[in-house]
């Protein structure tokens, strides 16, 4: 395993002031080694533990997803129906024109939204990322007034499923279904759906379909207060602490729970939602996903051209269901800070987890990627 090398690479970034600490693990099959290095805050003297607990963001999309598929296969809804039946607030939905058009200036759907769209990103909703919008165009500047919380989970949402389904519904969307990738709304939606088709929490649902029979007692929407105290800071691209630091955020579950960047979790609770991957499904001798669902998640959906769409969020990769596909690997950062990837050719799994936002672009995380793969 590539201890040294690596231990060696990350300690001089935190020694190099670009990131406070981080835990760093690495596992191929039951050979797993993890690296504590550094503390939770700059100027701090916590030190990061194995058991530290992170805001992994994005890394919650591909629980959310793996969920949802448990949830078709025991067909309390089907891949290909229009998400309508559940949720009925977007019945009304039409298109823009255009992305810049003005809200009312809109066109009829082509077709209706299917659950397939929301987990494949393609329903029609997400983050713009060209061209550049300043100001934001009024569909953006619409769903910020409406406090619907596109971007990071922090603030959280101040109202239930229902009412953010029902604001959602006023909104246009911006592209046909099935156009255009168009990341991050499909992992709300696809969250308040779960909620509808199952008359529960998104919260209780992910606890009884993959954290309690994974045994991933320390990831949630919500922690125990000394756990949550125990949240690393968080820095955004200047370094500077951020909102998502106040431990008082993850001491109860929000009404609305962000099933696209809204749980915390740690290096081994991680490792084993990714070998439940992995190993296509199954857990200890149990059987918790299909092989077709685990094939689904984890191989591309997109066009070329939906590629190229998503600009530097896909960077060239594809799309499955919850996650980003490669050639020969698969998986998700979140935008604190977080990392995972999963090799199968290699057996290999990877996390990095801190709360730093820029170790994602400056190189640290591409670094660690790199010496993961050293025997």
């Amino acid at each position: 395993m590539p201890t040294d090398e690596l231990r060696a690479a990350m300690t001089d970034r935190v020694e190099r002031g670009e990131l406070p600490g981080l835990v760093t693990l690495v596992a191929r099959d039951d050979d797993v080694t993890v690296e504590e290095i550094g503390v939770t805050a700059f100027g701090g003297d916590v030190p990061m533990r194995r058991d530290t607990p992170f805001r992994i963001t994005s890394m919650t999309k591909p629980i959310v997803a793996a969920a949802a598929l448990t949830l078709a296969e025991d067909g309390l809804f089907d891949l290909e129906e229009p998400v309508r039946r559940l949720l009925p607030e977007l019945a009304g939905q039409r298109v823009l024109r255009a992305y810049d058009a003005e809200l009312d200036d809109t066109v009829p759907l082509s077709r209706p939204v299917t659950v397939d769209d929301l987990l494949t990103f393609r329903l029609g909703h997400g983050m713009i990322v060209e061209p550049e919008m300043d100001p934001p165009v009024p569909v953006v500047r619409r769903g910020e007034e409406l406090r619907l919380m596109f971007g990071p989970p922090e603030p959280r949402s101040l109202f239930g499923v229902d009412e953010w389904i029902g604001r959602f519904g006023s909104l246009p969307l911006i592209h046909q279904p099935g156009e255009k990738w168009m990341y991050n709304t499909g992992s709300l939606v696809l969250g308040a759906l779960i909620a509808r088709a199952t008359g529960q929490s998104l919260g209780a649902v992910l606890t009884e379909r993959i954290f309690e029979p994974l045994g991933m007692r320390d990831t949630g929407f919500s922690l125990p207060r000394e756990r949550a105290e125990r949240l690393p800071a968080q820095y955004g691209p200047e370094l500077t602490e951020t909102v998502a630091t106040r431990p008082e955020h993850w001491v109860e579950e929000p009404p609305f729970p962000s099933g696209a960047g809204g749980l915390a979790s740690t290096a081994d609770d991680y490792l084993t939602f990714a070998r439940l991957l992995l190993n296509r499904g199954v857990h200890g001798g149990t059987r918790l996903l299909s092989e077709h669902s685990i094939d689904l998640m984890t191989t591309n959906h997109l066009t070329p051209e939906q590629i190229a769409g998503g600009a530097f969020l896909l960077s060239g990769q594809g799309w499955g269901m919850g996650l980003g596909v490669g050639p020969t690997r698969y998986g998700w950062s979140g935008g604190y800070g977080t990392d995972f990837f999963v090799d199968p050719s290699q057996r290999l799994i990877a996390i990095a987890l801190t709360q730093v936002s820029p170790f994602l672009w400056n190189g640290g995380m591409e670094e660690f990627m790199k010496l993961a793969y050293r025997p």
